[in-house]
Order: structure tokens, then C-alpha cells, then sequence
């Protein structure tokens, strides 16, 4: 260490010679001696060459700034280093300098700080000058194109930024570049628009309707070579106002063939991971691309990173492999998930590709965040088929691993996972019932607890799904698991898909007479006193018509319908609701009058004289010509009863 920080000092001391040639010797020298010695560039910042770089003038400076850059690629405190010691300010105003060797030096070493995830991005808009200055040097040379474009897509972090950027042209002035017969800047100017435009509306709309710009993309496939095409997938996040389809058929085709084997695992995954996005809302390309090139087949290959050690003589490659096996897998899964979202014979191409249900299993155990969220993303999909719940989600028991994942995962990854498990807990899944068996009830109960909306709504959508058709013992433990003062916390949650949930859940709990009535005598006053709420709040028609249908089940009741007949605050809302213009409603509260009559038992006589009282008949009647056929129907139902 000491013969390190001798010979540092030994550098540095050379800076400060009086002679300008021995000055730059010890320049060329030391920038010799960092390349590759991060131990020798920090001792070389420490000992102040840095400084001593940025008061070297009017000497030639583009090595001393060609040094600058090789000690920012050091550490990351290396670089708190040179932000400390002002560096970018020296660097922004050498872009003055018309030497153009010079500013790409300049250029570069900025690009390599600015990238570093210490460096703080507002530096760049902290002088107004700054952004129109670089705008101009573009068109200067390939170089100050990839280094400029680097610099914006790594400091364009908010919507101001991209204002900034945008107010000042760099839609115009990036947009030529798309043509450039560089590699490296055409897919820096992508990549940069990918920034510029993610989701906001007014770059996108600009990229869309440009005479400048957007064309670009659409004569690529004729103009150049297929790399040209490896769009990053942010570039088409532009805008939920945007139609994708407008863009989306013509790529497909390139965007699929970017998944074969042939291309650059890079282009692999941008590729996949493009495809995903595009296809999501879409039907239609979710058939077209399933049958293109057989892609099904093609992901498949995707798994098979890294290749087995005994055969790779090429450690760069097997590290290269290494590198990218992770966003293969996860690129894939992405993928699969898009495909598989709407069509049944999609989702059993998928399952019955080589080792699929395998591949997904292991991948909700995977190290990578990103690659588990993925794989439960793709399982999710798959798990929308009544036949793969029934056949390899069953041979393949996903619910333990899927289980094992709610158990400690961050948020978005319990989200997906919970939304499977709801489709795992459906009546007709065969995993249902070891699901049970699995004490599951207690996590869902937590997930209804949870700060997050769509966790509640997993939660009790879970339980919804657990409680129909249930036996008394399972309906008993999730209301003594959930608690009633939790479960009437979720019948006023703000959010409406929690509510809607809370009542089917409740309407399931309330079925067949017995439960029903056992349900009723412990817990009716506060299960009316929430229904009245409900009723009487500014609520959608879907969920008063969903609160109605839990009145209906309460009538169905032998007991429970006491809880109705006593309450006249109630029966005046059914009756309000029977003569309200949505027909749904006016269904609904039919239903709970038609209960209420019905003359099975001995006491429905005493019912129905004070439902008559009440003008029920009369409306009654009056729906027996109502225009909606299934209320007309079940008003002549109700009206039968009477005169039975």
C-alpha cells in the first residue's frame, strides 16, 4: 500500500512542474497507470489530482479530461469524489471549447458520470444554458450523438425533466439520428425517446403525429437491417390515451423474429419483453403472434441459459450466458403470460410446451425478484383456464410453491400471487381443497388488512371464493378468522372493488337456510345496520343491487327473515327500490318480497297481510307488465305465492 500511494504521489507531484511539456508527460503517464487500478485512482483522488486537472490551463487539455474519465469508472465514491470537487460545472463549460476531440472528451466523461446512480441528475439543469448548448452539439459527430443521447435518457428521471428536454427540441433533434449509420446511435436515440416518452402524453402524441419523427420506425423494416428494429419495450409506454394497434401489427413480425435463437440475447429480451406489453390488451395479436414462427415453441429456448459448463471452453461466454440468464427467463414469462391471457387453446399450447409447468414452478422460487414476479404473472394467466386448474395445475400441486411465495414476498409479487390464489380456491379447482386443508385462511385474513387496495381486494376476494358452496365449519372459521369488526370495516372501505368483494363475500356466507339463520343470530344487528348503510349511501347500482341480493338470501332464512319483518326502515327501502328505474334494483328487492311470501311454512300468512298493508301487492302487480322480462317473470313468480 505504501509503494502505491509513493508512486501516486510521485504522479501527482509531476502536475505541478514548471515546465508544461513534463507536465504532460506525467499526464499521458498517469493516465497510463489508472486504467484497470481502481486502488491506484482512488489514492490519485485522495492526493488531489483532480483539482489540480481543472487549473491546467491553457495547456492541451483533452488528456487530462481523457484521465478524469478513466477515475470515473472507478467506484462509486470515486465519483462522490469528482461531484465533490466540482467536476461536472468544469466539464459542462470545456463544451465551449471548439475543438471537437476535446468536447467528445468532455461528453464522455460526463456520460460516465452522470450514469453512476450517486451522481445527482438535477446538476444538469442546473444552469438553463446547459440543455440548448448539447441540443447544438449533436449534430456534431457520432460520438457527441450516443454520448449526448446517454446523458439525457440517464437524467430524465421526472415529467419536469422530460418538459425540459422536450421544450427545448429534442424530439427534432434526436429524430435524424433514427437513421444514422451507427448502431450504437440509433439505439441510443430509441432508447432516449423510450425516456422522453414514457407516460406522457405530449411527447407521445408528438412521436405519433410528427412529420419528423415517427415515419422513422415504420420504413425501418425496409430501409435497414433487422437490429435496427430492437426497440427498447419503454418505447412504446407512450400513453394510455395511445392506440397500440396503430403500431402494433406492423412490428409484430420483426419483434418475433428478434425471439429466435439467431439474435443477440439482448435482443431476446427486448424483444419478448416488447411483445408482452404490446399484446396484453389485445386479442387478436395474442392469436396472430402464437402462430408466427412457432414463438410458443421458440420461448422455450429461453430456459436453457446458462449452457452446461462442460460444454462452454469460453468462460466470456459462459459469463456473458450468466449475465442474461436471468432476464431470459424472466423475458419469457412475461411473455407466456401475454399469450396466454384470453385464449383456452393458447393456454394449453403453453402448458403442453417442453418442461413448461416444471419451469414455472422452479421460477416462483427463483433468487431474482423480477424473474419470480414474472413467473406467478405467467401462472396467473394460465390459471384463468377451468381445464389447466383442473389437469396441470393439479399434477403439478403450483399451490405449494405458489403458498411458500405468499408467505414473505414484497407487495407486487403478493398481489399477482394472491390474484392466482383466487382462482386457485374456485369451486371447481381440485387445489381448493388442500389449499384449505393448508391453514390458508389466516394469510387471507391479514391480506384484508393490508395498506394496499388490491391486496384487500385479493384477500376477501379469496374468501368469497372459498365460502361458495362451503360446509358450515369452513364458512364458521372465516368469520371467526376475519372477526366482524374487521369484516364491517371492509363493508365502508373507500375503495369499491374492496366493497363489492366484502358483500359477495357475505352473500356467499349467507346461503342455505340453516347457515343462513345460524349467521343471522349472531351477527344480524350489525349485518343490517351495515346493509341499511349501504342502502342509503351514495353507492353504484352494482353495489346496491349486489346489497339487495344479501337481503334476498337474509328472506330465504327461516329465522333470519324476522330480521327483515321487524325492521319497516328496511322494508321501506325494498319497497323504494321495487319502484326504481334500474331494472337490476327493481330485480333484486322483487327477490327479497317473493322470499318474504313465500307460503312453504305456516307462518307466511301474518307475512304477507303486512306486506299488503305495506302496498307491496300493488306493486307486485304493477311488475307483472314491467317491459324487463326476467322482472315481469319474477313478479308473476311472487304474485303466485299470494294466491297460492
Amino acid at each position: 500500500m505504501q509503494e502505491v500511494t509513493a508512486t501516486s504521489r510521485h504522479y501527482v507531484d509531476r502536475l505541478f512542474h514548471p515546465d508544461p511539456q513534463k507536465v504532460l508527460q506525467g499526464v499521458i503517464d498517469m493516465k497510463n497507470a489508472v486504467i484497470g487500478n481502481n486502488k491506484q485512482k482512488a489514492n490519485l483522488i485522495v492526493l488531489g489530482a483532480v483539482p489540480r486537472y481543472l487549473s491546467l490551463s491553457p495547456l492541451p487539455l483533452t488528456e487530462c479530461v481523457v484521465v478524469l474519465g478513466s477515475l470515473a469508472m472507478g467506484t462509486e465514491n470515486n465519483i462522490k469524489s469528482l461531484v465533490d470537487c466540482h467536476i461536472i460545472p468544469a466539464l459542462l463549460q470545456g463544451l465551449v471549447c471548439p475543438d471537437l476531440v476535446f468536447i467528445e472528451a468532455c461528453l464522455r466523461c460526463l456520460r460516465t458520470v452522470f450514469i453512476s446512480p450517486v451522481t445527482p441528475v438535477q446538476l444538469l439543469y442546473t444552469d438553463p444554458t446547459v440543455i440548448p448548448h448539447l441540443m447544438s452539439l449533436l449534430s456534431r459527430s457520432p460520438r457527441t450523438q450516443d454520448y449526448i443521447t446517454q446523458i439525457f435518457s440517464h437524467c430524465c428521471k421526472s415529467p419536469e425533466h422530460q418538459t425540459v428536454l422536450f421544450n427545448h427540441g429534442a424530439i427534432q433533434n434526436i429524430a435524424p439520428m433514427l437513421i444514422s449509420l451507427s448502431y450504437k446511435v440509433r439505439m441510443q436515440a430509441l432508447k432516449c425517446f423510450s425516456v422522453l416518452a414514457y407516460e406522457n402524453t405530449q411527447v407521445s402524441m408528438t412521436l405519433v403525429n410528427g412529420k419528423t419523427t415517427f415515419p422513422f420506425y415504420f420504413s425501418l423494416p425496409a430501409s435497414l437491417s433487422l437490429p435496427f428494429l430492437s426497440l427498447p419495450p419503454s418505447l412504446f409506454l407512450f400513453s394510455p390515451c395511445l392506440p397500440l394497434s396503430s403500431f402494433s401489427l406492423p412490428t409484430l413480425p420483426c419483434l418475433v423474429r428478434m425471439c429466435s435463437k439467431e439474435r443477440l440475447l439482448e435482443e431476446r429480451v427486448e424483444g419478448a419483453e416488447t411483445l408482452a406489453y404490446l399484446m396484453e390488451p389485445d386479442v387478436e395479436l395474442q392469436r396472430i403472434a402464437s402462430v408466427t414462427d412457432h414463438l410458443v415453441a421458440m420461448l422455450a429456448d429461453y430456459f436453457k441459459y446458462p449452457s452446461s459448463v462442460s460444454a462452454i471452453t469460453d468462460i466470456k461466454r459462459l459469463d456473458h450466458d450468466l449475465k442474461h440468464a436471468h432476464e431470459l427467463r424472466q423475458a419469457a414469462f412475461k411473455l407466456y403470460a401475454s399469450l396466454g391471457s384470453n385464449d383456452e387453446d393458447i393456454r394449453k399450447k403453453i402448458t403442453e410446451t417442453e418442461n413448461m409447468m416444471d419451469r414455472i414452478v422452479s421460477g416462483l422460487s427463483e433468487s431474482s425478484i423480477k424473474v419470480r414476479l414474472a413467473a406467478v404473472r405467467c401462472l396467473h394467466s394460465l390459471s384463468r383456464s377451468v381445464q389447466q386448474l383442473r389437469t396441470s395445475f393439479h399434477d403439478h400441486a403450483v399451490w405449494k410453491p405458489l403458498m411458500k411465495l405468499l408467505q414473505n414476498a414484497p407487495d407486487e409479487v403478493l398481489v399477482m400471487a394472491s390474484s392466482t390464489l383466487c382462482n386457485l380456491l374456485l369451486e371447481f379447482s381440485p387445489s381448493k381443497e388442500p389449499i384449505l386443508e393448508s391453514g390458508v385462511v389466516e394469510l387471507l385474513c391479514s391480506l384484508t388488512q393490508s395498506d394496499s387496495p388490491a391486496l384487500r381486494v385479493n384477500g376477501i376476494w379469496a374468501l368469497m371464493n372459498m365460502a361458495f358452496q362451503a360446509d358450515q365449519k369452513v364458512k364458521g372459521e372465516i368469520v371467526r378468522a376475519l372477526g366482524t369488526e374487521q369484516l364491517f370495516r371492509l363493508l365502508s372501505d373507500p375503495d369499491t372493488n374492496v366493497l363489492m368483494k366484502t358483500l359477495g363475500l357475505l352473500r356467499n356466507l349467507l346461503s342455505t337456510r340453516p347457515h343462513i339463520d345460524q349467521i343471522m343470530s349472531s351477527h344480524g344487528k350489525q349485518i343490517m345496520q351495515a346493509v341499511t348503510l349501504i342502502l342509503e349511501g351514495e353507492h353504484s347500482i352494482e353495489v346496491k343491487e349486489q346489497t339487495l341480493c344479501i337481503l334476498a338470501n337474509i328472506a330465504d332464512g327461516n329465522t333470519a327473515k324476522e330480521l327483515i319483518m321487524t325492521n319497516d326502515d328496511i322494508l321501506q327501502k325494498i319497497k323504494y327500490y321495487m319502484g326504481h328505474s334500474n331494472a337490476k334494483l327493481q330485480l333484486a328487492a322483487t327477490f327479497c318480497i317473493s322470499n318474504l311470501i313465500w307460503n312453504e311454512e305456516g307462518s307466511c300468512q301474518e307475512r304477507q297481510d303486512k306486506l299488503r298493508e305495506l302496498g307491496f301487492v300493488d306493486i307486485l302487480h304493477k311488475l307483472t307488465q314491467a317491459l324487463d322480462p326476467n322482472l315481469c317473470e319474477r313478479a308473476k313468480t311472487a304474485m303466485q305465492h299470494y294466491l297460492a
